[in-house]
């Protein structure tokens, strides 16, 4: 069996139930919009964040789950959905997990407006349904996820950055929606407990975690489809090139600078600085920082009885770190 089938082992009478209730979440009186919210929910990915608020939900409550667990992962997938059709105009991208994208399809016009649609739809959700405390959750969320995109923008175009700042950025993009799907999960079921900070930080040390494993990708470690030197072609300063930028003689410096700024498109000279990353030990350093994380996550979740739900969260975080794209 898949590891995700796995995890979504005990959670999949609860998933199957999601598919519909968000089907149903995304319908409008406009032909156009359902034909396009039909090809979104059609062209599904593993589903990761909505099973992290499964499962987060069942291991602090016993197995118990509600309706508010059930329009917490509505929403998260609607905002988390509306970010990627928005993503794709910014990016200018034509594909998405192998598909046509929404504004390869249907123009960016039509795209934003799409993305606007299912953003509205998620928040009037919260407010219909007086969830205040998880509409906070997800506006925070978003808010950061906007700073964090901004931040990495603002820093590329200087290629000054810090490891402090590159945590702060993957923080904001990529760690702060996971960590509110697992604290909506808790959320959803212990309003105001302590158990929605601390699942929160488990969420977000595992989106940490997750940030270092699609850097690696970049470089090569494994077969990935992804091809490698991609974030150096777009100056994306990631964890194994800050390390080695900032343990480096002046020199080797100034060349992996220049590289980057100037000669970013030339193929052979990309591949020079990905080997010298991997010889200074930019790799060993990313994977040590992303196992640190990997630790930390699973730490929080010590004082939990055992159950399967908790058991899906450990295969969980290990999938995080070993999976292969």
């Amino acid at each position: 069996m898949k590891i995700i089938e796995r995890i979504k082992q005990p959670i999949s009478y609860e998933m199957e139930l999601f598919e519909k209730k968000f089907r149903l979440s995304m319908s409008s009186k406009v032909a156009l919009l359902n034909r396009i919210t039909h090809y979104i929910v059609n062209r599904k990915g593993k589903q990761m964040r909505p099973m992290f608020v499964f499962l987060s939900a069942k291991m602090v409550s016993n197995g118990q789950l509600n309706e508010r667990t059930y329009r917490g992962a509505s929403v998260i997938e609607l905002i988390h959905t509306a970010t990627l059709v928005h993503d794709d105009v910014v990016d200018d991208s034509n594909h998405r997990r192998g598909f046509f994208s929404i504004n390869a399809l249907w123009k960016n016009k039509i795209a934003v407006l799409v993305g606007d649609f299912l953003l509205s739809k998620g928040l009037l959700f919260c407010i219909d349904n007086n969830d205040f405390d998880l509409l906070k959750i997800i506006s925070v969320a978003v808010r950061e996820m906007s700073e964090g995109e901004l931040l990495q923008i603002e820093k590329a175009r200087k290629l000054d950055i810090t490891e402090d700042v590159y945590y702060e950025i993957i923080r904001q993009k990529t760690a702060t929606l996971i960590a509110a799907c697992c604290s909506l999960g808790a959320a959803s079921i212990k309003p105001h407990s302590n158990e929605v900070e601390t699942m929160r930080k488990f969420g977000e040390l595992i989106g940490m975690a997750f940030q270092i494993k699609d850097d690696l990708f970049d470089y090569g470690t494994k077969k990935i489809g992804k091809p490698t030197g991609i974030d150096i072609k777009e100056q994306k300063m990631t964890l194994p090139l800050i390390h080695v930028l900032n343990n480096c003689s002046k020199k080797e410096h100034d060349w992996l600078i220049n590289s980057i700024k100037n000669h970013n498109k030339n193929s052979r000279k990309v591949k020079e600085v990905i080997d010298f990353v991997k010889q200074k030990g930019g790799l060993d350093y990313a994977v040590s920082k992303m196992k640190q994380f990997q630790e930390e996550a699973l730490e929080l979740l010590k004082d939990y009885p055992k159950s399967e739900y908790k058991e899906a969260l450990i295969l969980m975080v290990n999938y995080v770190i070993d999976r292969n794209k």
